[in-house]
């Protein structure tokens, strides 16, 4: 395999995820090969609304300083209520921009099943990543309906299929025909050698003792009327920085600074790992339901990496790992801990790094049929 198409459900940007952290060190181990990873589209109508800065969509550039990786983003300008054609022309774009750097036959691999119609209109052998349960998640029932019949494309037809958790893997299984290879359970893991290295204390800390959250405020995971009464209940005791990209909507971002929550957005890597090096307790509050229990959460690694306290409702990956406690007795509990447990760097049982995981990715690439309909 020479070049390999990535369908992301995720920007290439500053907040690396699973896609990022495998796709960077499948072309730091192979030489030959070449990767387009397609964004999701811009939405500029939907950035206006949220009061956002709207953004355009771009053509094909390079990223990062390999000469082997661009990304490809197009622009939503109509809600697909509207503009019921944005879908097809979406997939062209995507055939136009691999045909454009020269690519010929790509291995595909899809992150984001409501684009199963690029592995029906293209023919190339498709990998599809499994990171999220989002046939259960809370959406209009339009875009329930696309994920749902997108995933039931791929489930049966890609040529291989991945899940980041077991829980996934089991869920998803009896849609695969038994024909097909089975779905192979690759986990998220964590830059160890990187977590692990002492950062300065970033200056978005507040002074005092720092409950700590790192990763994008989604309303999919986030438990925000937890936040707000732990935030409620600390006042003056122990300050909340929720450290990532905003995803939420307006009222509870609001909700949240007006109690003294901290969220100072994405951060640069250096200003990340601070961040959890730093804090006196890392928190992970966080809905339980369906949705959240197929998950595998990155977050998880990165706190054991770095080796702080952690206080987790009892949400998949957290509480076969660590004491995990409910709503109720929440606040208390992160209270409690950021008192008794004093500021040290000290690295806790050693999670998996993401150089295994390329591995395990790579393996499953290896066996993707090497021509269109092979």
């Amino acid at each position: 395999m020479t070049d390999l198409v990535v369908v992301s459900l995720e920007r290439w940007d500053d907040v690396w995820r699973r896609n990022q952290y495998l796709v960077d060190g499948l072309l730091r181990n192979d030489p030959d090969l070449r990767v387009l990873f397609v964004e999701p589209p811009s939405d500029p109508l939907h950035d206006a609304r949220s009061r956002r800065r709207p953004e355009r969509g771009h053509r094909s550039r390079p990223v990062g300083e390999t000469g082997r990786l661009w990304s490809w983003r197009p622009t939503k300008w109509l809600p697909r209520r509207i503009d019921a054609g944005f879908d097809d022309r979406f997939i062209l774009g995507i055939q136009d921009a691999a045909g454009e750097l020269g690519f010929r036959d790509p291995a595909l691999w899809v992150n984001d099943p409501r684009l199963a119609g690029v592995m029906v209109a293209t023919g190339w052998p498709t990998l599809y990543d499994i990171t999220d349960d989002w046939a259960t998640a809370d959406r209009p029932a339009a875009e329930r309906g696309r994920i749902v019949e997108g995933e039931a494309l791929l489930l049966a037809h890609a040529d291989e299929v991945v899940a980041c958790s077991s829980e996934l893997e089991r869920r998803k299984a009896p849609q695969r025909p038994s024909q097909r290879h089975p779905i192979v359970v690759i986990r998220n893991a964590v830059d160890v050698e990187d977590y692990q290295r002492p950062r300065p204390r970033p200056a978005l800390l507040p002074a005092g003792r720092t409950a700590v959250y790192a990763g994008t405020l989604h309303q999919d995971r986030l438990d925000v009327d937890l936040v707000l009464s732990t935030a409620e209940a600390l006042a003056g005791e122990v300050s909340i920085v929720l450290v990532g990209p905003n995803a939420l909507g307006r009222d509870a971002t609001e909700r949240l600074r007006t109690t003294g929550v901290s969220m100072p957005g994405a951060q640069p890597r250096d200003v990340l790992i601070g961040s959890l090096q730093h804090a006196d307790v890392l928190i992970v509050p966080h809905l339980v339901n369906a949705f959240t229990d197929s998950l595998d959460p990155i977050k998880l690694y990165e706190y054991l990496a770095v080796g702080r306290p952690i206080v987790s409702t009892p949400v998949a990956g957290f509480r076969d790992a660590v004491r995990c406690i409910g709503p109720t007795g929440y606040p208390a509990a992160v209270s409690a801990t950021a008192r008794t447990e004093r500021l040290s760097l000290r690295p806790g049982p050693t999670p998996d790094d993401w150089s295994s995981r390329v591995t395990d990715v790579h393996d499953v690439l290896r066996r993707l049929p090497r021509e269109r309909g092979a």
